[in-house]
């Protein structure tokens, strides 16, 4: 498994990319991806929500358990991925690429987030 390195990473198993004009992109990681286990339902923040860094924002649904969704920084949540609504599997065939969560206007990034090597590391994988 391969942690892309432009990405930084959460000890809750999401990325984050590079903000863009003060937006970054979330998703879980394929550690967190396959330890789910088959995704089948994504309850993502809604556009215009609050998203507080290390708190529960959303929950995916596998077959063999349901997990939250927590948000690697502060800040409001500007696109949601219907995509990922409609075909939940995507998450688990492409957590890097068309299996993102959501974006996020960020108002505050934690000092704690991870490089893709520190990541792999934490994650054993």
């Amino acid at each position: 498994m391969s942690n892309p390195q432009q990405l930084r990473y959460s000890k809750e198993h999401e990325w984050l990319s590079a903000t863009e004009d003060g937006v970054a992109t979330v998703g879980i990681t394929e550690f967190a991806a396959n330890a789910l286990g088959d995704v089948v339902y994504a309850d993502l923040p809604s556009v215009g929500d609050t998203v507080t860094a290390g708190e529960t924002c959303g929950e995916l649904e596998s077959t063999k358990s349901v997990s939250d969704l927590y948000s690697p920084v502060s800040g409001e949540v500007v696109e949601a991925n219907q995509d990922v609504v409609d075909d939940p599997s995507l998450v688990n065939s492409a957590p890097f690429e068309g299996g993102w969560l959501f974006k996020v206007r960020v108002s505050e990034e934690p000092g704690d987030l991870l490089s893709a090597d520190e990541y792999t590391a934490f994650a054993g994988s």
